[in-house]
């Protein structure tokens, strides 16, 4: 017998929140936003309206109870359409399943958040800042205690979902807390004051999310929003749980994108011609070695990031480890993506380097995969000392 053609998707029983038709409408709208750099705000409505952005919150609190695993193949599948608009969500999605990991684990301390994501609430990340190389566990920023929370100053960067959050998830570095300095973690109102969306978002991929800067100017975090103070440096359940949600999702983004890539660009080999072969460009030798390549690039990604959601998901016990294999398995797909897309731009000939070609735009998106944490730097550190044994909050950091 001959087995019916299968992929990592086919193998899993998923529960599928969007309609195909859903979309395709998505599909023809990304060159559109692209080119125009606008937030994908009909793709956001219709998501919203589908009750996307409540997938993980658990059913108990109004949500239909995903984990990290079932999230993560719904967004790799949002990523095979629209990667941006993917991408841009998961930032919402990632401050949602941590909270709901803690809520299953006895940890209702982030409750709230779980529902008022279910009254509609959107929560978007305010991580990054120049000049810092360890987002979340170091900032730049600085948070201040005052009467009835703390105040933030400084600049963050890549606040995907500028036009649309309603809570700003964001940390700071409170220098003179009792016991020593603490990164405080909390949510900005989007009603509060003392804080500018800077308009910065002109890039080369992923331009429909909208990652404007956020400058912070004595903005004030009430108390009921904070969610963590902690030494800096260290992490507990909540600080594991921002890389499992944040990188795993990057990951499966990236890894729908390598599916798009491939599923582009091998109909366009067999219809392809040429003066020198009497059949199609599919039987040309150098054609047929790159796309070997290709697929051995590919096919090893969904099985690696399936199995790291998976145990995640179901409780597996990793301990100090954890924070290694979600960076490995993000950047495996990242790199690969890349090397992917490239070599999808290559097999197409010069027609991929139109405008008018979505490899053209898959091309721009994929390189922006080494820029989300953890880039390769920071990856092999991590990934390195975790092997050795070496602590990673151990001083001198090297040397």
């Amino acid at each position: 017998m001959v087995p019916q053609e299968m992929n990592m998707d086919s193998m899993i029983v998923e529960q599928r929140v969007l309609p195909e038709d859903m979309l395709k409408r998505f599909a023809e709208r990304v060159g559109t936003y692209d080119r125009e750099n606008r937030f994908f705000q009909e793709d956001f409505d219709d998501l919203k309206r589908a009750g996307y952005l409540t997938i993980n919150v658990p059913k108990e609190l109004g949500g239909r109870g995903f984990t990290l695993a079932e999230v993560c193949r719904e967004q790799r599948r949002l990523a095979y359409y629209a990667p941006a608009t993917a991408l841009g969500i998961n930032m919402h999605l990632y401050w949602v399943g941590i909270a709901a990991d803690l809520w299953r684990a006895g940890d209702h301390s982030l409750e709230w958040l779980l529902r008022e994501a279910a009254a509609g609430e959107v929560f978007a990340a305010g991580h990054a800042e120049r000049g810092n190389d360890i987002p979340v566990l170091l900032s730049t920023a600085v948070a201040k205690k005052v009467d009835g929370g703390f105040s933030f100053t400084g600049r963050k960067m890549f606040g995907s979902l500028a036009p649309v959050w309603t809570r700003y998830g964001m940390h700071g570095v409170w220098a003179d807390a009792p016991g020593g300095p603490q990164v405080v973690h909390g949510f900005l109102p989007r009603n509060a004051k003392g804080y500018r969306i800077v308009e910065t978002w002109d890039t080369l991929g992923m331009r429909a999310t909208r990652s404007d800067d956020v400058l912070l100017e004595g903005a004030v975090v009430p108390d009921k929003y904070i969610a963590r103070s902690l030494p800096p440096g260290g992490a507990d359940a909540f600080i594991v749980a921002v890389f499992a949600w944040a990188l795993m999702g990057f990951a499966n983004i990236y890894y729908g994108m390598a599916e798009r890539a491939r599923d582009l660009v091998l109909p366009g080999i067999k219809a392809k011609s040429s003066m020198g072969l009497t059949r199609s460009m599919a039987y040309h030798p150098g054609i047929q070695q790159g796309v070997a390549d290709l697929i051995m690039l590919l096919d090893p990604i969904g099985p690696h990031l399936e199995q790291v959601a998976q145990e995640w998901s179901t409780g597996v016990d990793h301990g100090a480890a954890w924070p290694a294999k979600i960076i490995s398995a993000k950047v495996h797909a990242v790199e690969a993506c890349w090397k992917i897309v490239d070599l999808a731009m290559e097999l197409s000939g010069g027609t991929g380097m139109f405008k008018s070609s979505e490899l053209e735009r898959l091309f721009r998106d994929a390189r922006c995969g080494r820029f989300h944490p953890a880039n390769a730097i920071l990856a092999h550190e991590i990934i390195g000392k975790t092997a050795l044994g070496i602590g990673l909050d151990e001083q001198p950091r090297w040397g």
